[in-house]
């Protein structure tokens, strides 16, 4: 994975890992580490500390009483407890559509979201703490209220803390396509991490995905067109563009490249 100073989102961190290592780098505050392992299973990322800039250091101490959501935390760094619970309506103060956004990275999409949608409420999950902090920076200057950040692994936020069927869409844009063979267990979107998507939508909610990896596409539509829980939103072999993502450095990077953007929707079939 890249450095997280520069472009804190999933799909920019291409550090290699050791096979089969689970853990981050260090404990959550005030945790002793398990001395096997953090977690059970692996996680689409690898945190190494990295140190944040004086300017979000500060937005960190002043905006992150505003915008934090503060979760009893597990072993990693990252985790949240198995009984961390996060009501939405406790945390906005009203009862809303909320979408959710994995890997939020600098905050340009849901930030702009949130300003394009005021009836909506949104909240971001995110491991980096610099990419966070640019996010409540950004959030700050657009002034708005609808928006709240997690820092976490965000499959654990998706299996215990959210509600049943709370979380009207679910986003995850330009996720860490983890090219060599040896790291795709750590892939985000897998069987499994359908079955706590599925968990947390409700009924008739919306799964949009965006890479700009075409292995990583065709492996992203084979597992959701497999998966129980969901349908396909669109026709044809990609679905077009959401128009609610806006067009950042990376994706322009990406395109200069050559690569093609493959956007993904699915619908969240109704429970039996």
């Amino acid at each position: 994975m890249r450095v997280p100073e520069s472009t804190p989102q999933l799909s920019d961190q291409h550090a290699e890992p050791e096979a089969g290592d689970l853990r981050e780098t260090s404990p959550a505050e005030g945790k002793s580490p398990d001395p096997r392992t953090f977690r059970k299973q692996p996680v689409s990322f690898v945190r190494r500390g990295g140190r944040i800039t004086d300017s979000q250091e500060r937005a960190w101490e002043e905006l992150g009483p505003r915008f934090l959501v503060d979760l009893p935390r597990g072993y990693a760094a990252t985790s949240i407890a198995d009984d961390a619970t996060l009501d939405p309506i406790e945390v906005y103060g009203r009862s809303a559509p909320l979408t959710v956004e994995i890997g939020s990275g600098q905050g340009h999409a849901i930030v702009h979201a949130a300003t394009e949608h005021p009836e909506r409420d949104f909240l971001a999950v995110e491991v980096f703490k610099g990419g966070l902090a640019r996010t409540m920076i950004r959030a700050d200057w657009a002034e708005v209220s609808n928006l709240r950040m997690i820092e976490a692994n965000a499959p654990e936020v998706l299996e215990h803390a959210l509600p049943k069927g709370s979380v009207d869409e679910l986003w995850v844009f330009f996720p860490d396509p983890w090219a060599k063979t040896k790291h795709h267990k750590r892939r985000l979107i897998s069987p499994a991490f359908t079955l706590i998507a599925a968990r947390a939508l409700r009924d008739g909610g919306t799964l949009r995905l965006a890479t700009d990896w075409q292995e990583y596409a065709d492996h992203m539509r084979e597992v959701l067109d497999a998966a129980p829980n969901f349908v396909r939103a669109f026709e044809g072999e990609w679905a077009p563009r959401f128009d609610g993502r806006v067009l950042t450095a990376f994706e322009q990077k990406g395109i200069k490249k050559g690569r093609d953007i493959r956007d993904l929707t699915y619908r969240r079939t109704a429970s039996e």
